[in-house]
């Protein structure tokens, strides 16, 4: 795909259809369109207007399915998301407003960070919780489903595949240990639901940055491409867990708690405080090992989660 959407045979008729979708919108492109990058997965048309910056995303076979998560992300938690200005589910594509710099983006200093994780994480579990009576649609648009009932198959398969044999006999001998895990987290009363699947600074828009001078405590998720329909609190590996390692903190840090119960007090009509963050740590365990083995599956993933299995670093 990188090759051709490199080639002016794509480009061009994708900038006609962005021109043509800002006039439908009342906007006018006021200057050029670029590509600020191709990636395997997908690539990204940028232009100025008179409203705005705005964004065409064009995504690769597999990861189309984020264009209709938008339609459903909109009539559940219209707030936590970017309004697509425009989309053509059959080619990829979508167009979208500029949501303002990211959290990872910001001069911010570790503790303001954590405050601003601290206003976003229960922003984003109020969101999961909004999908969790779709999960069939979920599952029918195509994202990858890794709910701890589907995983131990999954594993099974992905173990059965592997052509080198040093890696073949690494995973087998945590096969039972991953499925001791999926058992366990199975039986949390906390349902499977949207996960995000990367949720980290950088792709978490808004809070207070979207007027300059007027507070916004609205927190903005996006870049959906990588979501799966799994444990909710997997998402932690991608949040709290990213921001503990980028602050140097140990895993006991009074910040890493307070970020794990924002998180968790959406879900405290569902399950005791004290068992969902055994909960947490087991779904991050199970995530951890699921999005190297079974989401991932290239070698780098599955070799680096080996390592850290081997030095006993499984959860959060």
């Amino acid at each position: 795909m990188i090759e051709a959407w490199s080639d002016p045979a794509w480009l061009e008729p994708a900038t006609a259809w962005l021109d043509d979708r800002l006039q439908e919108a009342g906007l006018d492109r006021t200057g050029k369109v670029t590509q600020p990058h191709v990636r395997p997965w997908a690539t990204v048309l940028t232009a100025p207007t008179s409203g705005g910056q705005v964004w065409l995303k064009a995504m690769a076979p597999g990861t189309t399915f984020e264009v209709e998560l938008y339609d459903l992300l909109v009539s559940v938690a219209p707030e936590h998301v970017l309004l697509p200005i425009a989309s053509d589910p059959s080619r990829g594509w979508i167009l979208l407003p500029d949501g303002g710099v990211s959290l990872g983006d910001r001069p911010l200093s570790g503790s303001n960070l954590v405050e601003h994780m601290l206003i976003a994480l229960p922003q984003y579990a109020a969101l999961q919780r909004s999908t969790m009576p779709h999960l069939k649609t979920l599952l029918e648009l195509g994202l990858s489903d890794l709910r701890p009932t589907v995983l131990p198959g999954r594993f099974d398969r992905c173990v059965e595949t592997c052509v080198d044999d040093d890696i073949k006999g690494q995973l087998a001998m945590t096969q039972p240990t991953f499925v001791e895990w999926c058992h366990r987290l199975a039986e949390s009363p906390v349902s499977p639901c949207l996960d995000h699947n990367d949720l980290h600074p950088w792709n978490i828009l808004g809070i207070s940055s979207a007027v300059p001078g007027s507070p916004q405590r609205n927190a903005v998720f996006y870049d959906w491409g990588d979501s799966t329909v799994a444990h909710p609190f997997g998402s932690a590996l991608g949040s709290v867990s990213r921001v503990r390692r980028e602050l140097r903190m140990d895993p006991g840090h009074r910040d890493v708690r307070r970020m794990s119960d924002a998180y968790l007090e959406v879900f405290d009509d569902m399950e005791s405080r004290a068992n969902m963050h055994d909960t947490l740590e087991l779904a991050c365990r199970v995530a951890k090992a699921a999005r190297a083995v079974v989401w991932d599956r290239s070698e780098w993933s599955i070799r680096q989660y080996l390592e850290h299995a081997g030095r006993g670093d499984y959860g959060i």
